[in-house]
Formats: structure tokens, C-alpha cells, sequence
């Protein structure tokens, strides 16, 4: 264990942008000074270090282990990083930002920003409670933003999960809830950052059969039809489910058990899809080969609802989650939500007013969970929120406003403006 103790890190320094004729080095002794083991992987470790070159700044030092296979896979990594350095000089794109990378030993060894703990660290310490909706509103809109710099830049993650989410600073309040009646660790600030780019894939690259964490894994991936930036949206659904239920979705191993969760979330797989697939041993007479009265299958009925299902309150707010998740977890690669249309959903817009909606619904609908002013109301890099009442905002209220009502449909929308300012105004 390293412990609390400071070690010397001795190295022969790259920078990004090396001076002609030094092949990319320089000496710097004793630089890097380990603190502590953030955490390990099948890639390495990931160290906290002293950088003595950036006046005793902390940094995470990602050393790679000394096999070909992963110097390659970290080659690739350092190439994303620095395509995103290069589109995002002053780091306004939430993506974790690379500060050096050198050779040390045989390893590969990548310095980044020290962030605080991942989103799924902090739930696990929070015994698994969920996060509050203002609070999944606020990091949600961040992950989105961060990931359509990624694929605006034609880039796809291909690891999106709470574990690759991080906040960069993780201080809490505790308060008391009274419905579970225990203490609940509160995040202050809810400020993340996405991290972990070595899946990563442009678009002209090969793409993998596999890819994702089994969790977050989209239909397409698992039926071998090929995937692009839709794959990410799948996994941001999963990861907001996640956040909100204080739970895992899809708890399974395998192929065919994941494509039945699926199912008794979203329905039947489409018969495009199943006939397309290259996995029809998953399939008899075009539907899932799946016996729900077996023990995996009662497995999976107590294990999945149907997303619906999940609402936990009849507010204003819950309602456009779950319709931002229905969305976004669509089957079809097509029709699922780009990233640019999650930005502009009513989730992420400003609440309407109390008084302006008490009576819709038969009153069955509260007020929105309150949305704190840290709530970024700037532009950080594509799909900003804008003021309640600005030109951009009534513009974005007039092409995509959707509101549901609590009835056995709960996720209806309203096809115009005109039609919800009707029924609002009864």
C-alpha cells in the first residue's frame, strides 16, 4: 500500500507539441511525487501525485501496464485526448483534460486534472440512495453536452457508465430523509466531468463488434448491427434510469437474458432489427426465444418493470424525465434522440410556474423539484440553458414542448404549443 508517504517519480518528460529536433523529450527529475492509489484496472492504476513542474499542483497519473497490447490502447487514448485538447483549448467541454503523457519504465503514463469521486462511487456511499431529480437534471444536461462535443467532433465514447462520470469536487451535506427514514449524503456541487477516453472511436476508425460495459450496452451492440453515436444516447438513458431508481437496469451477464430486460422495459424488439441481427439464435419465428416461467425468466420479471413503471412521483418533473428516458431508450438506432434534440427537451428547460399549471390534471400534478442557481445558465459548450422568457427559450418551448399527463398514458405529448397553452389555460 502506498499509503499517506510521498514517492519520487523519476522521468523522461513528452510534452504535446515537442521542440523540433529533442524527439519529444526532456528531462525533468523528480517531478511527479505518488500520494495515494486513486484506483486499479485491467489497464493499470491510476495514481494522485505532487506535480512539482505545476507548482506542487495535484494530478491523477494514469500508468499503463508494460504490455504491448495496452501501450497500444493507450497510444489511441492519448490521440483522443489530444484531438479534444486541440478542439477545446480552454477546457469548456466537460471532457477530462490531459496534461501530459510520457513514458516511464516501459509504461505509459498519462497525467490528468484530479477530479473527486465518480457518480457511482458517490451513490455507493450513499448507501445506493438516488439522487434528487433537480440534481440529475443538472449533471444529465452536462453529460449530454459533454458527450455531442464528442460526436460533433465525430467521436463516439463507447464506454458511457456512472464510473466514468466524475464530479470534480464530491463535498456533501448530510441530511435526514424522511421517507427512508435515515441520514442521506447530499452532493454540493454538482459539477462533472467525463472521463476515460480509451474506447473511444472516430467514425472513420474500425468499430468493434463489442463495445460498451455489459450494463449500458445498446440493442444494435448486442444484435451485431453495427453502432454509432446512438450507442452513447442508449447509455446515457441507462446511466439518468440509474440515477434515479439508485440502481443498476440491466443486472445481467448475458446476451439473451439482457435482450428480455430490454423487452419488459420497452416492449418487443423491432422486427427489423431481429431480422437483420446476426445473433438469430437469440430468436424463434421472429420473437425472443425466451420462457418467462423459467427461473431466469422470473428473474428478469422481478428484476425489470416497464419504464413507465418507474415514475416515482406525479410531478411535472418526474414526468419529463421519464419521457427524456423513453426517448433516449428507444430501440432503433434512428429513431433514438441525438444529443442536440436531448438538450433542447423539457427537462432541461426552465419550470413553468406553479400557479400556471396547479389545476392541470385534476391537480394530480406538483410543482417540479426546485432547480438550485447552481444550475449552469451560461453557455459551457453547446446546449446551454437560456433564461425563462429569452428569444432562444420561447424558441426552443415552440419546437418542442411536451408535457404528460398522470393517466393510464402518462407519456403523451402535446403535439404543438397551441395544444398544451389550451389545457394549460382551463
Amino acid at each position: 500500500s502506498l499509503g499517506s508517504r510521498h514517492y519520487p517519480l523519476c522521468v523522461m518528460m513528452f510534452s504535446l507539441s515537442p521542440p523540433p529536433g529533442l524527439s519529444g523529450e526532456a528531462v525533468r527529475r523528480n517531478r511527479y511525487e505518488i500520494v495515494n492509489t486513486l484506483g486499479e484496472g485491467t489497464f493499470g492504476k491510476v495514481v494522485q501525485c505532487v506535480d512539482n513542474g505545476r507548482g506542487g499542483t495535484h494530478t491523477a497519473l494514469k500508468i499503463i501496464k508494460n504490455l504491448q497490447k495496452y501501450r497500444e490502447a493507450a497510444k489511441l487514448e492519448i490521440t483522443v485526448l489530444e484531438t479534444i485538447s486541440q478542439k477545446d483549448p480552454h477546457n469548456r467541454q466537460l471532457c477530462v483534460q490531459m496534461l501530459d503523457w510520457f513514458h516511464y519504465g516501459g509504461h505509459v503514463c498519462i497525467s490528468f486534472e484530479l477530479l473527486a469521486l465518480s457518480t457511482f462511487d458517490f451513490l455507493k456511499k450513499n448507501n445506493f440512495l438516488p439522487y434528487p431529480v433537480h440534481q440529475i437534471r443538472q449533471m444529465a444536461h452536462q453529460i449530454c453536452s459533454a458527450v455531442k462535443f464528442l460526436h460533433d467532433n465525430q467521436l463516439t465514447h463507447t464506454d458511457l457508465k456512472p464510473e466514468n462520470i466524475l464530479f470534480v469536487n464530491s463535498d456533501y451535506n448530510v441530511i435526514y430523509n424522511a421517507v427512508k427514514k435515515c441520514d442521506e449524503r447530499r452532493i454540493k456541487d454538482t459539477a462533472v466531468r467525463l472521463v476515460d477516453f480509451g474506447s473511444a472511436t472516430f467514425d472513420h476508425e474500425h468499430h468493434s463488434v463489442v463495445i460498451s460495459t455489459r450494463h449500458y450496452r445498446a440493442p444494435e451492440v448486442i444484435l451485431e448491427l453495427g453502432w454509432g453515436h446512438p450507442c452513447d444516447v442508449w447509455s446515457i438513458g441507462c446511466i439518468l434510469l440509474e440515477y434515479y431508481v439508485g440502481a443498476t437496469l440491466f443486472q445481467t451477464h448475458d446476451n439473451k437474458e439482457h435482450l428480455a430486460m430490454m423487452q419488459r422495459l420497452q416492449g418487443p424488439l423491432p422486427q427489423r432489427m431481429v431480422r437483420l441481427s446476426r445473433k438469430q439464435k437469440y430468436f424463434c419465428h421472429g420473437r425472443l426465444d425466451w420462457n418467462e416461467h423459467s427461473r431466469a425468466g422470473l428473474y428478469v420479471q422481478t428484476r425489470c418493470k416497464p419504464l413507465r413503471s418507474y415514475l416515482k412521483a406525479k410531478a411535472m418533473d418526474h414526468y419529463q424525465l421519464l419521457d427524456l428516458l423513453e426517448k433516449m431508450l428507444q430501440y432503433e438506432p434512428s429513431d433514438r434522440l441525438s444529443l442536440s434534440s436531448a438538450l433542447s427537451h423539457p427537462f432541461f428547460l426552465p419550470p413553468v410556474p406553479q400557479h400556471r399549471y396547479s389545476q392541470l390534471w385534476g391537480g394530480a400534478v406538483v410543482a417540479p423539484s426546485p432547480l438550485p442557481n447552481t444550475l449552469p445558465l451560461e453557455a459551457q459548450g453547446g446546449g446551454a440553458l437560456h433564461p425563462l422568457g429569452s428569444p432562444i427559450f420561447i424558441s426552443m418551448i415552440r419546437s418542442s414542448l411536451s408535457i404528460a399527463p398522470p393517466s393510464e398514458n402518462p407519456l403523451v405529448h402535446f403535439s404543438t404549443l397551441a395544444a398544451f397553452n389550451s389545457k394549460l389555460l382551463l
